[in-house]
């Protein structure tokens, strides 16, 4: 977690760099299986660094939520319900009754 939360962006790649080229060859199996699978993704994780911090983690939590939603319905016959329940499960719905003042 260090990486990300370097004072710059620029060190926070440098030392991201420095395990992606030395974690492969850790004699510990399950260290060396991450390094090379931050070297597959080299790219993508060093974008983090060029991209100010972006990451679609927003997304993919919201898609877990809806995910989990459809898991629990077991299915759904009629769309418009399973929007709703999404809608609601996500907080995108006010489901408490409206008052008038």
């Amino acid at each position: 977690r260090d990486v990300f939360h370097q004072p710059t962006p620029a060190q926070g790649r440098r030392l991201a760099q420095r395990l992606i080229d030395t974690l492969p060859s850790c004699p510990i199996p399950e260290i060396a299986r991450l390094g090379k699978t931050l070297r597959r993704w080299e790219t993508a994780f060093l974008a983090y660094f060029d991209t100010e911090g972006a990451s679609n983690g927003g997304t993919e939590a919201v898609n877990g939520i809806i995910e989990l939603g459809r898991r629990i319905a077991r299915g759904f016959r009629n769309f418009e319900h399973y929007r709703l329940r999404m809608l609601l499960i996500t907080g995108g719905l006010d489901a408490s009754p409206h008052t008038q003042l």
